[in-house]
């Protein structure tokens, strides 16, 4: 069975999918975070395949050419990762998930029957946790364009449209300048081939307009369309105390709600540095599942 680029899913829509690793290996499937695309990621690529799993991004509907899904709630990332399975021939997978792709990760890991495991990397939590530390610590550009996306998507729309007319030939400089919540731990990643992965997703991501961005963000402020304490399956939560996109306080009130979560607390790292984790969090992942981690042989 050829790889494919894209699924085409049941009601029409096209997403856009990049798969690699062994053909054999356990799925990972991974969702990236909100303004990005399924490009090539050289370091989460490179730790999948050295733990020998098959690693599979997706650009969630209106990024790159994924058809845009008006209304998408959270949780209708399950049905969209349920295609991409069955297009893969996989009877099971790991779910991983960063920054706003944390919430989708997790609705996975509540309602998809084939995950065995989750792991978040600084993720955001729902926006009505009732909790007054949602924004606290937030740098000015996150409190933002949460703002924006409470007034309704006409604002949100305006702004964005009119940042992406700014940035969507941006390069690294230009991206890092924008964004005032970039702790230092950051610009060093920054500075390294995780740089080259953070322009290249951001272009890709607003390459046909903001929906990708816009609908995301939407989704974010109001209910996920699922409840945390669905979470059965071992999860495990990585956030860095100087991390100022998404604070700490989200992870601590996740890993407070979830009934399977271990929290790891990583000292001095930001909200992009954590990627330096990355064999150590798949390590924990595959110990979570132990013996059930076994792939089924591929279908097809």
């Amino acid at each position: 069975m050829s790889t494919p680029s894209h699924v085409m899913l049941p009601d029409g829509r096209r997403l856009d999918i990049r798969v690699t690793g062994p053909k054999d290996g356990l799925l990972l499937v991974f969702h990236l975070g909100t303004w990005d695309a399924a490009v090539r990621f050289p370091q989460l690529e490179r730790a999948a395949r050295a733990h020998d799993l098959r690693l599979v991004t997706m650009s969630r509907p209106a990024y790159g050419d994924s058809t845009r899904h008006p209304g998408r709630r959270v949780v209708d990332v399950v049905p969209d990762t349920a295609a991409v399975l069955a297009a893969l021939g996989a009877d099971c997978c790991l779910v991983g998930g960063w920054s706003g792709g944390g919430p989708h990760a997790l609705a996975c890991a509540a309602r998809l029957d084939a995950a065995l495991a989750v792991f978040v990397i600084a993720g955001l939590a729902p926006y009505d946790c009732d909790d007054a530390e949602w924004a606290s610590a937030m740098g000015a550009d996150s409190v933002w364009v949460y703002d924006l996306a409470l007034k309704g998507e006409d604002a949100l729309r305006a702004e964005l449209t009119a940042d992406r007319e700014k940035m969507k030939d941006a390069t690294l400089a230009d991206l890092m300048a924008a964004d005032e919540s970039v702790p230092e731990a950051d610009r060093a990643i920054l500075a390294s081939e995780f740089g080259e992965w953070y322009v290249a997703s951001y272009r890709e991501a607003v390459r046909n307009g903001v929906d990708g961005s816009l609908d995301d963000l939407l989704a974010f402020v109001k209910p996920w369309g699922f409840a945390l304490d669905e979470v059965e399956i071992p999860t495990m939560l990585w956030h860095g105390t100087a991390d100022l996109g998404l604070p700490v306080a989200h992870g601590r009130w996740l890993a407070s709600r979830l009934p399977h979560a271990r929290f790891y607390l990583e000292e001095g790292e930001g909200h992009l540095s954590l990627v330096g984790a990355l064999d150590r969090m798949l390590d924990e992942l595959l110990a979570s599942v132990g013996e059930s981690a076994q792939p089924s042989p591929p279908r097809g």
